[in-house]
């Protein structure tokens, strides 16, 4: 299947997927608008932000070229890009041409959650707050949902302040949930009115498919999500092959068998 046809056949099994290519390389709006018109009625895309946005390393590529030229002189050496390397007012127009790029989704009815996933440096520091607190201003008319790795926003009382926070942003926490080893960022919360739950690997190591024991452990705690939100959003990690597919649609099996 070409791309086209894989999204035509997620969507005539599933209610949601996830598009993750636009966290390497923001998408154009032509793209966005092959997507939309792909998308039947009810189906929903949530899509992962630009990783320049969000501080993480970029791929150089993936700058549109026009603005591959005001990266600093000092800056250009290095295989990965990083936001500190562009002036501010070529950081703006990166958000106005993403915002612009998706808007098609949104048009249409499409787009879901933005999902912005920091990296495991992004810790709980004034900083940091205060960037959370800018994406209101940065992704202004769309719904974003944030996907924090570095566990320290969830040690202690830190967890406490972190949830209030993103609910007084109408940000959605991104919880992960895995087997093995509690995941960073594994607090199960809703801080807007749809909760995103991500299925990661252990590890983060493919490959990986998840038993259905392992999906089942986790019915009570997506019941209790849907109890107290709009929408609960289920997103499989474990993109190798059909692993990520099939692990979907069983989960959905079982949470149709369980009246959910």
């Amino acid at each position: 299947m070409n791309a086209a046809q894989r999204l035509a056949y997620y969507a005539s099994q599933l209610p949601l997927a996830e598009v993750a290519t636009t966290y390497r390389f923001p998408p154009t709006p032509e793209l966005s608008r092959r997507w939309a018109a792909a998308a039947p009625q009810g189906f929903t895309l949530d899509l992962r932000a630009w990783s320049l946005l969000s501080g993480a390393p970029t791929w150089p590529e993936s700058l549109w070229p026009d603005l591959q030229g005001y990266v600093r002189p000092s800056r250009r050496e290095g295989a990965k890009l990083y936001r500190d390397r562009l002036a501010a007012d070529v950081v703006v127009e990166c958000w106005k041409r993403f915002r612009h790029a998706i808007s098609p989704l949104k048009a249409a009815g499409v787009l879901g959650r933005v999902i912005f996933r920091y990296p495991s440096w992004f810790g709980p520091r004034a900083e940091a707050r205060a960037e959370l607190a800018a994406l209101g201003e940065h992704m202004a008319g769309f719904k974003v949902g944030v996907e924090l790795t570095n566990g320290r926003w969830f040690e202690g009382r830190a967890c406490e302040e972190t949830l209030g926070l993103l609910e007084e942003l109408g940000l959605a926490l991104v919880c992960r949930l895995g087997p093995g080893p509690t995941q960073p960022g594994s607090v199960l919360a809703a801080t807007d009115e749809v909760a995103v739950v991500r299925f990661v690997p252990p590890g983060g190591v493919l490959p990986y498919r998840f038993s259905d024991g392992e999906l089942a452990a986790h019915l009570p705690a997506v019941r209790e999500l849907a109890s107290c939100t709009k929408e609960v959003h289920l997103v499989m990690d474990n993109c190798w092959r059909s692993d990520a597919v099939d692990n979907a649609a069983t989960l959905l099996g079982l949470l149709g068998s369980k009246g959910c």
